[in-house]
């Protein structure tokens, strides 16, 4: 019967949707990563601009205007690099997610307003890849797996 087919673990479907899995990864870290890499780089491209905003349009809470520019950043560029690499993957993608919530909350008086609903979407969307990275891991096409098996064979263990 094709339901069973279909249901199988074993089966043609589920081998094929399972041989997309590594792709699927890479492409969810590259896409979500590309993000936050441009905004990193346009930061550091104007770097007194930036700090203006940070001190008159972003309100981050706790920090000063000069320190959130600079963690902001760093954080737009460290950690989508190492999620692109799959190093660290899921902390790197804990890190993006932190980044991302501290953007939402920095700039809520202007992505909750009406008719920003697609801007905020989109840091939900963000956010949901992010979350699927994290639990699911950076898949077989990064360095975490490629580490993670090079120690297993390793005589040393």
């Amino acid at each position: 019967m094709l339901s069973d087919a279909l249901m199988d673990p074993k089966g043609p479907l589920a081998r094929l949707l399972d041989h997309l899995q590594a792709p699927f990864a890479l492409a969810s870290r590259v896409y979500v990563s590309w993000v936050f890499l441009k905004s990193g780089y346009l930061k550091l491209s104007d770097w007194d601009q930036t700090v203006a905003l940070f001190e008159y349009e972003y309100r981050v809470p706790l920090l000063s205007p000069q320190l959130a520019a600079i963690a902001g950043t760093a954080g737009e560029l460290v950690f989508p690099t190492l999620l692109i690499l799959g190093l660290f993957g899921r902390i790197s993608a804990l890190g993006l997610q932190a980044v991302n919530a501290l953007a939402v909350v920095s700039y809520a008086h202007v992505l909750f307003q009406e008719g920003f609903a697609a801007a905020i979407g989109q840091h939900y969307l963000w956010g949901y890849i992010l979350l699927v990275l994290t639990i699911y891991g950076p898949g077989a096409w990064s360095l975490d797996y490629q580490l993670r098996r090079r120690r297993k064979n390793s005589p040393d263990t």
